[in-house]
């Protein structure tokens, strides 16, 4: 006989709970291992196929870390001193720019901007603000994902712990199987599947489109000679994540600095327009749909909600738990809906008599 509902939501009510205390309580503590788990369950599939080539899951593991390995000394070598160059560089170059956007207005709208004018005083205070802060807030962001717990730590925990949750990652999912209630194992199944579903298009999907797209930018806007390509290129990339956000505002910021630096060479501002709009043909036809799908679940303004929530209450732990979490709300409102329309509540004693 299974238990009366109420208790159930008392239960899973209290697990929830529970679950949101120990993200509260612990997040620096358990920072490395969300970040493991994230990793092994991105490249989980990618394990998958290995085996299906007839390698082991050791073996296969192996191989996927020592790649990942290379990846990440070889960004640690090239690609994170040329970004942090170039971030400062753009912070120090921030008061000129908003200088030469005065000028430009100035001799455009006169009247607007007058000595004593609000939007003059604002644009040279941003411009300060940013070149002395700029170093600071440099700092803060590259201290906030590493510098929660002690870096060592961090860089030796993470790695330990995405090999072995990657290596026992099915034997831990049949594990949880095995725990997961008799009575109501077929419904939790099938929304782990459309939450994992969820996820693997959203996450494996979109990540890997961030990173395609990410990397085109800073290369084209590189090549066409952007003196901050590479810093505009990991923002766009980055904030593709959330649809459209990314074309946005990489296209906003790289035009601006084109126009800063290539004024008068109109050839080279339209470039670096069609770098975003190639970049945006190619998510549209092709990355999107081969990666993501056409449907995932997740509304752009539910994601930044979530993550704006999640970030705000639990720091950068909540941001890395925020979507996983909005895919399996999602998921449930969808299933409470669904079982709201077949009631009594939604469909009435009229059309149950009807039936």
């Amino acid at each position: 006989m299974a238990l009366p509902v109420r208790q159930q939501i008392i239960y899973w009510s209290v697990a929830a709970a529970a679950f949101l205390f120990i993200l509260w309580f612990l997040g620096d503590v358990i920072l490395p291992f969300l970040v493991g788990g994230a990793i092994a369950y991105f490249l989980d599939p990618v394990a998958d196929r290995l085996e299906k080539f007839g390698l082991s899951r050791v073996l296969a593991t192996t191989i996927i870390s020592l790649v990942v390995l290379l990846i990440v000394v070889l960004a640690a070598l090239v690609v994170i001193p040329l970004l942090i160059a170039q971030t400062t560089d753009l912070f120090q170059a921030a008061p000129e720019i908003f200088r030469q956007l005065q000028v430009f207005l100035i001799d455009r709208f006169p009247d607007l901007m007058d000595q004593s004018s609000p939007l003059r005083q604002s644009l040279v205070s941003v411009g300060e603000t940013l070149q002395a802060r700029g170093a600071e807030l440099l700092n803060t962001v590259l201290s906030s994902a590493v510098g929660v717990v002690n870096a060592l730590v961090f860089l030796v925990v993470v790695p330990v712990v995405a090999f072995y949750m990657l290596l026992d990652w099915d034997n831990m999912v049949a594990r949880v199987d095995e725990l997961l209630p008799r009575d109501h194992r077929k419904v939790i199944r099938k929304l782990a599947t459309e939450i994992d579903q969820t996820l693997a298009g959203f996450i494996r999907g979109q990540g890997t489109v961030c990173l395609i797209l990410g990397t085109f930018y800073a290369i084209a806007l590189m090549v066409i000679g952007l003196q901050f390509g590479l810093v505009v290129g990991l923002i766009a990339g980055l904030l593709t994540f959330i649809p459209y956000v990314g074309a946005l505002v990489g296209g906003a910021l790289s035009i601006g600095l084109a126009l800063f630096q290539f004024w008068g060479d109109w050839w080279m501002i339209v470039a670096v327009a069609l770098v975003f709009q190639v970049g945006q043909v190619i998510e549209g036809n092709v990355l999107t749909p081969k990666l993501v799908g056409s449907s995932v679940g997740l509304h752009p303004v539910w994601l930044i909600f979530a993550l704006s929530a999640f970030g705000t209450v639990f720091g950068f732990v909540g941001l890395l738990v925020a979507v996983p979490i909005a895919a399996m709300i999602g998921v449930l409102v969808r299933f409470v809906l669904s079982q709201y329309k077949q009631g009594l509540l939604y469909r009435g004693l009229g059309e149950q008599k009807d039936d």
